[in-house]
């Protein structure tokens, strides 16, 4: 075959410095957000048994730990909450010396340069383990709005740069963006979990939050995993709301959602790199399947490249080591 019949790709990839010079996506530690799980008892660093190298944190030793992520150049933590008291209304998700409130607080008084986000649902704070009231067995959706409102609002008050809504109740976005207004918290803004799907995947962070569901499923208020159209329309009903920004979860599998979203919304996309895919990876390197480093950095920066703005990842503070090097 003569030269002229093909074109030379390869001309572009020949060495390190000129891959890199033609490189289009670069993940930072800028983009990268830590979940943190603050517990109620004292002297308290448990590793979730279902995801290695990822703890509960008591307050006492919370510190130490937002220390390591600063240091590190993260400069965004997502807080979750393990109560010890649950009921049938979640109340600790709003009372004010609630496990998420006084870890808001603490973080903020010590560590006010870093951006706190605070995860705004009920499930883990219900005796039923679903993300709103309960009647007849059903979730119902006004009244779990009122509910994950005072929850906002409290959150707001402790400190909270960012509420992330994660509940999937039809209007939760505009209900929370009215409550925070009449608050006076009109400058927080609301990252939407706008695409949440009821995935396979959440299993391990329902270990580590203490939140599987008591009876049944999530299948009503989460969305079915096999609607492109349904994320169209949930992604579009919160930025008519007031969303500031829009999040997918799982990432990995939805990567052409995150995709479809950034290209039609003008508003920072957020991906949310699940527990599942989380643990699979570390079961593989643990096993020596796989290397993990290789195979981390891959698969968040084909986050970046789907069109993620920033990523919700376990492996945030790894990641950012490895981009050190």
């Amino acid at each position: 075959m003569k030269a002229e019949n093909f074109r030379r790709h390869r001309r572009l990839r020949r060495s390190d410095s000129m891959r890199a010079m033609v490189r289009e996506t670069f993940l930072h530690k800028e983009d990268l957000i830590y979940p943190v799980f603050a517990v109620e008892e004292n002297d308290v660093r448990r590793e979730v048994p279902s995801m290695p190298g990822v703890f509960h944190f008591s307050l006492d030793h919370l510190n130490a730990e937002i220390k390591e992520v600063v240091e590190l150049g993260i400069q965004s933590v997502i807080v979750f909450g393990v109560p010890n008291h649950k009921d049938a209304v979640g109340s600790e998700a709003y009372c004010e010396t609630g496990i998420v409130q006084r870890a808001i607080k603490q973080i903020k008084d010590e560590f006010p340069e870093l951006t706190v986000i605070a995860d705004t649902c009920l499930c883990q704070y219900t005796d039923h383990g679903h993300c709103g009231v309960i009647e007849d067995g059903y979730v119902l959706n006004d009244e779990s709005l009122e509910l994950l409102t005072k929850t906002a609002i409290s959150q707001a008050e402790a400190g909270a740069d960012i509420i992330a809504p994660s509940n999937m109740m039809d209007g939760f976005v505009g209900a929370i963006r009215k409550g925070l207004d009449e608050a006076g918290f009109v400058d927080v803004p609301v990252m939407s979990y706008a695409v949440k799907f009821s995935s396979a995947f959440y299993g391990p962070f329902r270990d580590a939050a203490h939140s599987s569901p008591q009876f049944g499923d999530r299948k009503t208020y989460q969305m079915d995993p096999a609607n492109r159209l349904d994320a169209i329309r949930e992604a579009e009903s919160d930025v008519e709301e007031g969303a500031d920004f829009l999040m997918v979860k799982p990432a990995l599998s939805y990567l052409d959602i995150i995709r479809e979203l950034k290209d039609r919304f003008p508003l920072p996309m957020v991906a949310y790199n699940v527990s599942g895919e989380y643990s699979m990876i570390k079961a593989a390197s643990q096993n020596g399947w796989l290397n993990e480093e290789e195979v981390v950095l891959e698969k968040l920066t084909s986050m970046k490249r789907a069109g993620a703005d920033l990523i919700i990842t376990y492996f945030a503070k790894d990641a950012a080591r490895w981009l050190d090097k």
